[in-house]
């Protein structure tokens, strides 16, 4: 499996879907993770203030692993404008 991550919706969007492969509820996927349902909730709604280590967290219990790579076709004078990703 392969997503496009650009956003903090698409990492909710990948984690909900990874979980539901797994047949895990996100209680579940909490309890494993050692923090709270509503925690789990927010991270797949796309709330960006999730911290990045419970999100490292969440991918190690999902046995999932996250690579960064350019865009296909990007340049170095390619700039994201963060704007559109919030």
């Amino acid at each position: 499996m392969t997503d496009i991550i650009r956003s903090p919706r698409n990492v909710g969007d990948a984690i909900r879907k990874i979980r539901l492969e797994k047949g895990l509820t996100q209680t579940e996927l909490a309890a494993r993770v050692n923090v709270r349902q509503a925690t789990i909730s927010k991270l797949e709604s796309g709330e960006p203030a999730t911290r990045l280590s419970t999100l490292f967290d969440v991918l190690m219990a999902l046995d999932m692993d996250l690579h960064i790579m350019p865009k296909p076709n990007s340049t170095p004078d390619d700039t994201a404008n963060f704007e559109d990703i919030y």
